[in-house]
């Protein structure tokens, strides 16, 4: 089952064209990240979905129907952080969201508890850390048990600790059953949480599906010989290999499929040339979100 359906959105604002007939689907249970730059669309994409705008066209679904209050109220939005009241406790200051949402005061314990924040419900929400902070803003979103989320750049501005912090409450809640959706120009956020992904740039929807699938990261093996340049016309007999080119002191060589290095050790050998060196390298996820925007920008 989707989630969200979005069918052909597009806004502009002015001269720019802030989303361009954006389609894709946010299977049930899944970590979805939009995927892209600041500027790319992906705040006005969340405002479309969350009724905070309106799209100048295309149309999208929630939950398989129409986008109606009654769906909107089984999702909780974390579009910006909440205002809280510096000299309130985080308990006053949820009693404060929950009278704004009309969501049930008696929930907050359990949100509190939920992003580890119950030990420290009576304190003020000046003393807390960054990471406190938007743990406290999630919960505030978890008022009334929403089945999804959807949250924009959730670590934005966060030290090394609050990231890690919202990383891992992020992927409890996923484990425990909600849908999430996310928005995040960072690669690593994406490759550490997110389970599907959606890729804009300037307004396009580059690609969307499975994170392994979308950002593909083929595996290459790096080698060396006594003579490199033998070594690497040979590897280009290899099967399923594409590519064998002399790189400094060593060859690096691609393939189709997933390579074997016992194999190519040994079918190496048995062409009489010895190997000095064999590791096997992953693409880095940079490398193929660079290569992917960089195609699809020419």
């Amino acid at each position: 089952m989707s989630i969200l359906t979005l069918q052909g959105i597009s806004k502009r604002y002015g001269v720019v064209q802030a989303l361009s007939g954006v389609s894709f689907e946010v299977p049930a249970g899944s970590v979805f990240g939009v995927l892209g730059p600041n500027g790319s669309g992906k705040t006005t994409l969340l405002g479309i979905v969350t009724d905070v705008l309106k799209a100048d066209s295309g149309n999208f679904q929630l939950f398989g129907g129409p986008a109606s209050g009654a769906a909107r109220r089984k999702i909780g939005t974390l579009l910006e952080t909440p205002n809280f009241y510096h000299y309130l406790s985080a308990w006053k200051n949820l009693e404060i969201a929950a009278s704004i949402k009309q969501r049930g005061k008696d929930d907050i314990a359990r949100v509190l508890k939920i992003c580890g924040l119950y030990e420290r419900k009576d304190t003020a929400f000046k003393t807390y850390s960054l990471g406190m902070k938007q743990r406290l803003a999630i919960a505030s979103v978890l008022l009334g048990d929403p089945d999804v989320l959807i949250l924009d750049e959730p670590t934005n501005g966060l030290d090394p600790a609050g990231i890690a912090e919202v990383r891992v409450l992020v992927q409890q809640l996923a484990d425990s059953g909600k849908t999430i959706l996310l928005a995040s120009h960072l690669l690593d956020e994406v490759e550490k949480v997110c389970t599907h992904v959606a890729i804009l740039q300037k307004g396009q929807l580059l690609l969307s599906g499975p994170v392994n699938e979308v950002l593909q990261r083929n595996d290459f093996i790096e080698l060396a010989a006594a003579d490199n340049q033998a070594l690497a016309a040979l590897l280009l007999q290899y099967p399923d290999c594409t590519g064998a080119t002399v790189t400094g002191n060593k060859v690096v060589a691609t393939f189709a499929v997933a390579p074997d290095p016992a194999a190519i050790n040994s079918w190496c050998a048995g062409q009489g040339i010895w190997l000095q060196q064999l590791q096997l390298r992953r693409k880095s996820l940079e490398t193929a979100f660079l290569e992917l925007t960089h195609t699809s920008a020419q």
